[in-house]
């Protein structure tokens, strides 16, 4: 018996002595200075081998903690998230970049990341090849999205980052609004009108601007009217003459302004 746990022991000793010696063997990056480390990592990056870049960049900052490489890679790890299509991870990585260096140069590029991270650009397409509505869509990354871009056009006017975030922001707003009017038009199929007009009146009052509140207004009109509230009923109306007087809906022909706002094919 002693015999056999002797044994057992030295295999074991010899297992974990492989292990450790294939450990050294695989790090490639050991000896590496942190120029180097950041060369390869961007080389992946710039290659679209995103989990490599990633691993050479966390490489970089456990060995080089301090300097500028080490911030550089902090903020590289949240673009290749980015790239790799993993918004959780590339936001935290921003997020953390801005609590660590809320004063570098670089930081409204973060906030900018952090935005991008939450807003796909791509979505009108996408609803175009598979007919899904945006508003369908959780209104939760919009928002951060938004909150994101707000902070960079707020504390970094002169960014240049800033004018696509405005631009994106119009772009959010539009979506945020729809999805509230999107609520709203079910809210309406199902004769729930306190609840429609409820959701309208939101879009109207938070998006003032969104081309949505063409139909937002529209259901707080027929909302109205079904609740017997008349007075509400010829304000809303009155508003909606006012800012869109040319709309397809007082002419009794909405079929212009079925599809969704960002289909802009459909228009």
């Amino acid at each position: 018996m002693f015999i056999v746990r002797s044994i057992l022991a030295l295999l074991i000793g010899v297992l974990i002595g492989a292990c450790g010696l294939m450990s050294e063997a695989e790090d490639e990056t050991k000896g590496w200075s942190a120029q180097k480390i950041y060369n390869e990592a961007k080389d992946n990056l710039n290659n679209r081998n995103y989990e490599q870049a990633i691993k050479y960049f966390q490489k970089l900052e456990a060995r080089y903690p301090y300097g500028r490489f080490a911030q550089q890679a902090q903020l590289e790890i949240a673009y290749a998230y980015h790239k790799d299509n993993e918004p959780v991870q590339a936001v935290a990585a921003t997020e953390r970049f801005i609590k660590l260096h809320p004063n570098h140069p670089n930081v409204d590029y973060a906030y900018y990341l952090k935005g991008l991270a939450n807003f796909n650009e791509d979505l009108g397409w996408a609803g175009y090849f598979s007919g899904q509505d945006l508003t369908e869509r959780d209104p939760k990354a919009a928002s951060d999205a938004f909150q994101a871009f707000k902070d960079l056009v707020t504390r970094f006017p002169e960014s240049r980052y800033t004018p696509d975030a405005i631009a994106r922001m119009n772009y959010l707003l539009n979506a945020l609004a729809s999805h509230e009017i999107h609520v709203a038009r079910y809210y309406m199929k199902r004769s729930a009108y306190v609840a429609a007009a409820n959701r309208a009146q939101f879009a109207v009052k938070t998006y003032p601007q969104a081309p949505a509140n063409e139909e937002g207004l529209l259901i707080l009109v027929k909302a109205y009217d079904a609740l017997g509230m008349n007075d509400l009923r010829n304000d809303a109306e009155r508003v909606m003459k006012t800012n869109f007087p040319n709309s397809s809906y007082l002419k009794g022909d909405p079929k212009k302004s079925s599809a969704p706002w960002w289909q802009i094919w459909n228009w």
